[in-house]
């Protein structure tokens, strides 16, 4: 017998949030990434893992929340805890991978594929592994075409969060691409979602066993919702995430090889308290102060002589 499957069961209650939840964690990632690529700064590896785990953490959040309004109307369906946790630690790990090879070679055409390519996978894999954690009475069937969409899918969107991750600067830029990357992961979870069809198992329907979605829902979500707290206040304390102050300085002119520089040396040299000018004209030759100070001490020798 063929189930009927709702994906709206709240209607958008659960897309909204879900959507929240994977634009919180591309932006608090993102933002992440960029701190990790400044040229003094400190704690890249650390950075970096942070972008990691809020990035994916936001990803199964927007999936799991996702799921709640998942339902087969002739069916109750349970998860597996283990297996819905392995998908979080898939997600991470996929992402944390593509974020290191990024960060660390750069935005080169070869890294972006690359990781887009991994972190893609790995989105994708997440997905699927979660939908095999569900346990109902019969079995999920997926239409191929529909699937290879939603990778596909995964696939761009990576790559396009892992050049934002690298190129965007300042913080509308960064919230800009926080929420594209929310339209994207969130458009392919529920491509991969039209893909699916449930066929039940006889009349009597027994129930499929695992835990409810409801009764995970607090287990579940409080590590990653928890974290993606604790990442958004690192990322408020630290002014430079912050302000962006640091978000378009080119790090090939460092601040000693900036223009003016030159100028500011050479007028800490002659002090605050006294202009540049009155030491040095335009020309190169003495300025008012040193051409009055000469006039004086050739008057002098005039009147010794």
């Amino acid at each position: 017998m063929r189930g009927t499957v709702e994906g709206f069961s709240y209607g958008f209650v659960t897309p909204v949030a879900a959507f929240l939840m994977a634009c919180l964690g591309g932006v608090l990632g993102l933002r992440c990434v960029l701190r990790s690529l400044r040229p003094h700064g400190s704690f890249r590896a650390g950075w970096l893992a942070l972008g990691a785990v809020a990035i994916g953490s936001g990803i199964w959040t927007m999936h799991f929340i996702a799921m709640l309004g998942f339902t087969v109307r002739e069916a109750p369906i349970g998860y597996d805890p283990a297996i819905t946790l392995a998908s979080l630690g898939v997600a991470i790990v996929m992402v944390g991978v593509g974020i290191f090879l990024v960060g660390h070679r750069g935005a080169t055409p070869m890294a972006l594929v690359t990781g887009g390519t991994i972190t893609g996978l790995g989105i994708a894999t997440m997905h699927y592994l979660g939908m095999a954690g569900m346990r109902l009475p019969g079995r999920i069937a997926y239409d191929t075409l529909t699937v290879t969409l939603s990778v596909v899918i995964a696939v761009v969107a990576a790559t396009s969060a892992l050049w934002a991750a690298v190129s965007v600067r300042g913080m509308l830029p960064t919230l800009a691409a926080g929420l594209g990357m929310g339209v994207a992961v969130s458009g392919m979870h529920y491509t991969g979602m039209a893909a699916v069809s449930v066929h039940l198992h006889g009349d009597g329907l027994p129930a499929g066993g695992g835990e409810s979605a409801t009764s995970l829902l607090g287990p579940m979500l409080v590590g990653p919702v928890v974290f993606l707290l604790l990442a958004g206040f690192v990322v408020m304390v630290d002014p430079l995430l912050v302000t962006g102050d640091d978000d378009h300085r080119d790090p090939a002119h460092p601040p000693h090889h900036r223009p003016g520089a030159a100028a500011e040396r050479h007028r800490h040299r002659y002090g605050d308290h006294r202009d540049y000018r009155d030491h040095r004209d335009d020309r190169g030759y003495g300025g008012p102060a040193v051409r009055a100070s000469r006039r004086v001490r050739r008057q002098e020798r005039a009147g010794r002589g």
